[in-house]
This record gives structure tokens, C-alpha cells and sequence, in this order.
């Protein structure tokens, strides 16, 4: 299973302005913007780091997910959460011709923790042999960084304000993350009580 963002949140959408204030940077000077890209660079790591623990992306975007056979042909649990619509199913032969499912044939199932994509009859369509499909859908918990649960934008500061402070820092261990931010998004770490679907 392969998972690709197919848009990227806009650099508009970065809450650029705040993580300034947030490290209460100087403002009123000539050079105001001058590390408003630097910025953006580690709010981008934070966002990534918090979906990665958490499982959820957080803010609204377009995903594929290329899959070459159904995990379950009575509903396939999709990789990221919340999703909000998927948009298309194609299916992909071996020489890579793609017919595409009608709508009709498949149901999405909403759950902010696991998400599954349901056949509206007895099973998802067939993948074909030596094939794939091809999972097309917009997820996000939020369309603007402003309506984020309060508690995960905190979370997304704080981390970015980490590697700001400590861009140059080369000790710290792999996977390194300050207690803080661990407190805040552990209530949205997926739970593993089995092997699921």
C-alpha cells in the first residue's frame, strides 16, 4: 500500500504570524518577513510529525492510495484519518489501463479513527491480476489551521517552535519529541487493540 498527498497545504494556510509571536521574534523592522520561509519549512515538519504519531491529517487535503489487493473484500480500513469524501476508485490493469468504479459500487464508512471504504453490495470490485487501485479522497480534520483542535495547533507550535530553537542540535535521539507535545496529541494516537481489517 502506497500513500500519496496529492496537494500540499498552501503556504497561505501556514500560521506563519503566530509561530512569530510565538517566539516572540521582534517585529516593526525592515526585516520583519526575512525568515517567514524558515518558518513555514518547520511549521511544514511539525504538521508531518504530528500526522505520522497520530495518524490523522490534519489539515484538509488530496490523498492517493494505491493499493494492489483489498485488505478485506467487505470494506478496506484507508490509511490516514478523518476522511472526508473520496473522490475516485480507479481500477489498474497490469499494462496500466484504469477503468474507473461508478460511485454506486462503494460506500465510504466516516470514522475519525478509522475510516473504511464498504462495498454497497457483496464485495469492492475485483482488482485486477498483477493490478491495483487506485484510492483517490480528501482528508483533514480542519480546512483552515484556525479551526484545529485547540490542543493539537498547540501541539504543532510548540513542535515547530523545538526545531526552530534547536535547528542546529545534532545530539538528540531519533524520533525525539518534547514531552509537551507528546501529552497533547497522545489522545489522538490510534489505539491497537487487534489486527483490525
Amino acid at each position: 500500500m502506497y500513500l500519496i498527498e496529492e496537494s500540499q497545504i498552501p503556504d497561505a494556510a501556514l500560521p506563519v504570524a503566530r509561530l512569530r509571536d510565538h517566539l516572540r521574534l521582534g517585529s516593526g523592522f525592515a526585516e520583519d518577513g526575512l525568515q517567514d520561509g524558515l518558518l513555514g519549512g518547520f511549521l511544514r515538519a511539525a504538521i508531518a510529525a504530528v500526522e505520522a504519531r497520530t495518524g490523522k491529517a490534519l489539515l484538509v487535503r488530496d490523498f492517493l492510495c494505491s493499493l494492489h489487493r483489498w485488505r478485506n473484500v467487505m470494506g478496506q480500513v484507508l490509511p490516514i484519518a478523518p476522511v472526508q469524501v473520496v473522490t475516485q476508485i480507479t481500477l489498474v490493469d497490469a499494462l496500466g489501463a484504469g477503468t474507473v468504479v461508478t460511485p454506486d459500487r462503494y460506500v465510504l464508512v466516516q470514522d475519525g479513527e478509522v475510516p473504511r471504504l464498504a462495498p454497497s453490495g457483496a464485495c469492492l470490485p475485483l482488482i485486477p491480476e498483477h493490478g491495483s487501485a487506485e484510492l483517490r479522497f480528501q482528508a483533514g480534520m480542519a480546512n483552515v489551521f484556525g479551526d484545529l483542535p485547540a490542543d493539537l495547533a498547540q501541539a504543532v507550535m510548540l513542535l515547530a517552535a523545538h526545531y526552530y530553537e534547536y535547528r542546529d542540535e545534532t545530539a538528540l535521539g531519533q524520533g525525539c519529541m518534547p514531552f509537551g507535545v507528546t501529552s497533547l496529541i497522545a489522545r489522538y494516537r490510534p489505539v491497537r487493540l487487534g489486527f483490525g481489517t
